[in-house]
């Protein structure tokens, strides 16, 4: 069996100044959708993507979108014409917009709860 970087023996003897650990093993490593997130923050600071810091507690660093009357006029438009929004129309709508994907996605989510909870408080 061959002693790899990460075996027992190895991690005794890196602990002891022994063996130095692969140039794969030394390289530090994003998170998984890390260049996604990057990508977001980009655009959420790009025109049109005013956002606003919200006094109470929630995470950290992440600001709150305001959206313009005229994005929410089209959002409000296409969410009546369908409550799932697809793929092309999503990427349309992040064009018109100046809106990322994801943005829309999160609308279009928070929409449809929204819509939940009035047909059931009208019941």
């Amino acid at each position: 069996m061959e002693k790899g970087p990460f075996s027992v023996e190895w991690l005794a003897q890196s602990s002891r100044g022994g063996a130095q650990p692969t140039a794969a093993a030394r390289r530090p490593r994003s998170p998984p959708g890390a260049a996604l997130r990057d990508q977001e923050a980009a655009d959420r600071s790009s025109p049109g993507h005013e956002a606003e810091r919200s006094s109470g507690g929630g995470v950290p660093g992440r600001a709150r979108t305001k959206f313009s009357t005229a994005q929410l006029q089209e959002l409000e438009r296409s969410f009546r014409e369908q409550r799932y929004i697809g793929a092309s129309e999503k990427r349309r709508l992040a064009a018109v917009l100046n809106l990322s994907q994801s943005q829309i996605k999160t609308w279009f989510q928070n929409r449809r709860m929204k819509f939940k909870r009035q047909t059931q408080d009208a019941r």
